[in-house]
């Protein structure tokens, strides 16, 4: 018997999935986060969860991990004291940058604050040119005095990023060198280990805010490492990478800056599972947890793997999973601003002291407490009878906010849910409408604590006909950490325009990032027969700033992969664009090569069909209010744990379970696939 187990740590909630691999048993688990100390919550969470299967914890096979604390640290700018060196004369770089505007009409705008102070961006005389020759070789004196500044100055890391040093590395190599004799306790880190492409300000920004995060992770790492070693697990823990991977907590400390969407990505990983095993493989995925909303499109079951981003207003250059995050959860907080207009987050009240109706001195009144008052959300308890709810205390919260701009209670709280769907609904036309994809051809996949229960009202917004919600939506995070493979990308910028004169050149790049990828292969002792290997380059137009990922098909490369390239780089153009610039150069940029190793993961079964009654289900009744009624409607309530393969509802209705409640509202009706997922369409 082996167990594989999940374990997704967010803002409010920390969520354990249980897999038994023989039977295909699944348990889940939720605890209260502990933001002071994550590793304490998943340390309980991991206890309470094995405890509940009379499971010892040195015989879990498999544990996998999911983490906001890089994304946290980042946000709320609690990294460590930063030093960077670089090239003479790049110091202000880092808060130069593009010299764009977040905001084209926002003439006060913030922008995010500089990661590095100007007094500990110190640089040295170096230089080398964009073709790999050396115009001034590197001052090592000079490197050395600069890292002793800096350690006098009392910095934890050090990030190393010399222009150019991604064509030759040598100079940032030597750095590496020096920062270890003269700094031996600093986190260093230098730019071509971190983001070995072109673009300087992209790559600066990504080796910062890896030396910001790298101490924090690092501690926040061997603290997690400490405590299920106490606990007995045996097997080597694995975190998820932003891209939708797993690696090792070793290589996660040394590059904390790929965590940074650790958690969410594994959401969307499940859902692309889930998706393909009810026959759905075009979803909008809609993660809604306690603090904040991703969403993300998958088209033909795949999600699009960006190779950077803007995370809270710092540029990464790191593959991850195309994610859309906006401050929209079930914490969030209510509020009337400066205009008397209601608004909701993105500030969130957490895990502690959460939502009014948990009771725990908060006043502010949340999307969970207007939900209590509406009474989608059962008013008396959560987790299944766990945690209890106070809707008194939700209703006095609601009330002074209805007071304030003039409505009643019942009035403010379908305010407040109608202000929340507004905010996701614009997230999700960022990633498909803005895009080229109509939300209309896609189901809506929503998962996370409170995304079923917002799910109707969001689908009905964009008008999407249909939604999947999962088995254990509440805690599909760390399901998706039982459904992935390890993963390490790499990747080399060599600019040169597509013709057949540039095939040696395009083989050469390919083979060099082959051979990183098979060292990294023989370092996780990743078998032959499970080494799976991507590649592709990223193209543009001559003149163009922006590169598309175009896929490099299997084989040799030959001049006929070449001409598949161009055409491949015409559809894409086609697809974002709008149009193909015939006769235009075309230039090959970045070649990148996606290496993973295959694990054995969950595998789920499919149920016999029982047939639509689903009155055993049925454990009670409550009034609900549902503004297409302008009132409460009695709605039966439904135990999800009850339902069977075939059973189908009419709403509306309420299906409860321990981690999730799924509203389905008059108009529609929900029945159960095979694999136990609901699935809701109009009537």
């Amino acid at each position: 018997m082996t167990w594989r187990i999940g374990v997704d740590s967010g803002g409010t909630f920390t969520d354990v999935c249980l897999f038994e691999d023989e039977s295909g048993r699944v348990e889940v688990w939720k605890v209260s986060s502990t933001p002071d100390d994550p590793s304490r919550g998943i340390a309980q969470g991991f206890e309470e969860g094995v405890g509940r299967v009379g499971l010892e914890p040195a015989d879990v096979g498999y544990f996998g991990h999911g983490t906001t604390v890089a994304t946290n640290a980042l946000i709320q700018h609690r990294g460590v004291k930063t030093g960077l060196i670089t090239t003479q004369g790049f110091r202000d770089l880092l808060e130069i940058g593009r010299q764009k505007r977040p905001d084209l009409y926002d003439l006060q705008v913030d922008k995010p604050p500089v990661l590095v102070a100007r007094d500990l961006r110190l640089e040295v005389p170096e230089r080398i040119r964009h073709d790999g020759t050396v115009e001034t070789r590197l001052d090592e004196q000079a490197l050395r005095e600069a890292v002793r500044t800096l350690r006098d100055a009392g910095v934890e890391a050090v990030a190393v990023c010399f222009l150019y040093g991604f064509v030759r590395t040598e100079h940032e190599a030597i750095a590496s060198r020096i920062i270890a004799e003269e700094f031996p306790e600093a986190f260093a880190c230098v730019s071509h280990d971190v983001a070995p492409e072109f673009r300087e300000y992209e790559r600066m920004s990504t080796a910062v805010v890896n030396a910001y995060l790298g101490p924090v992770m690092q501690k926040y790492i061997h603290r997690l490492a400490a405590r299920l070693s106490g606990l007995g697990l045996k097997v080597p823990p694995h975190l998820t990478q932003s891209n939708g991977g797993v690696i090792g907590f070793d290589q996660a400390a040394r590059l904390p800056v790929r965590t940074v969407l650790s958690g969410p990505s594994t959401g969307v990983v499940a859902a692309q599972a889930v998706g393909r095993m009810a026959g759905l493989e075009n979803l909008i995925t809609f993660d809604m947890g306690g603090t904040s909303t991703d969403v993300a499109l998958l088209q033909g079951g795949v999600c699009r793997l960006a190779s950077e981003a803007v995370v809270h207003g710092y540029p990464i250059k790191a593959p991850m999973l195309d994610i859309h995050t906006v401050g929209a959860g079930g914490g969030s907080i209510a509020y009337v601003d400066s205009g008397g207009l209601l608004k909701v987050g993105p500030r969130s009240a957490g895990a502690f002291p959460g939502p009014v109706c948990y009771g725990k001195g908060n006043e502010e009144p949340t999307v969970t407490d207007a939900n209590v008052v509406l009474q989608t959300l059962n008013p008396t308890h959560l987790l299944g009878g766990r945690m209890k709810v106070d809707q008194g205390l939700a209703k006095a919260a609601i009330g002074r906010l209805a007071d304030r701009l003039g409505m009643d209670v019942m009035a403010t709280a379908q305010g407040i849910l109608s202000v929340v769907i507004a905010n996701m609904a614009r997230a999700i036309r960022v990633i498909s409408v803005q895009r080229g994809h109509d939300p209309r051809d896609y189901t809506l996949a929503a998962f996370g604590g409170a995304g079923p229960l917002h799910a109707a009202r969001l689908a009905k917004e964009l008008e999407i006909g249909r939604i999947l919600v999962p088995r254990n939506p509440g805690i599909l995070c760390a399901m998706g950490l039982l459904l992935t493979d390890l993963r390490a990308d790499f990747a080399t910028t060599r600019l040169r325009t597509l013709s057949s004169a540039v095939l040696p050149e395009v083989e050469d790049a390919f083979l060099t990032l082959r051979q990183q990828a098979g060292t990294w292969f023989a370092e996780e002792e990743i078998a032959p027969q499970a080494r799976q290997v991507v590649r592709t380059v990223d193209m543009r137009y001559a003149g163009q700033n922006y590169e598309l990922s175009v896929p490099v098909p299997d084989g040799a490369i030959t001049l006929a992969t070449l001409d598949l390239l161009a055409e491949g780089f015409a559809r894409a153009h086609q697809r974002m664009y709008g149009f193909v610039a015939e006769g235009e150069p075309v230039q090959l940029v970045t070649f990148r090569v996606e290496a993973t190793g295959l694990v054995p993961k969950a595998a789920f079964q499919p149920r016999p069909m029982r047939g639509a009654d689903a009155s055993e289900a049925i454990i009670g009744r409550r009034d609900v209010w549902f503004s297409e009624a302008a009132g409460f409607v009695a709605c039966p309530i439904y135990d999800r744990e009850k339902l069977d393969a075939g059973n189908r509802i009419a709403g509306p209705a309420i299906v409860e379970q321990m981690d999730a409640t799924t509203v389905i509202p008059p108009g529609m009706t929900a029945w159960v696939e095979p694999y136990l997922n609901l699935i809701l369409e109009a009537a």
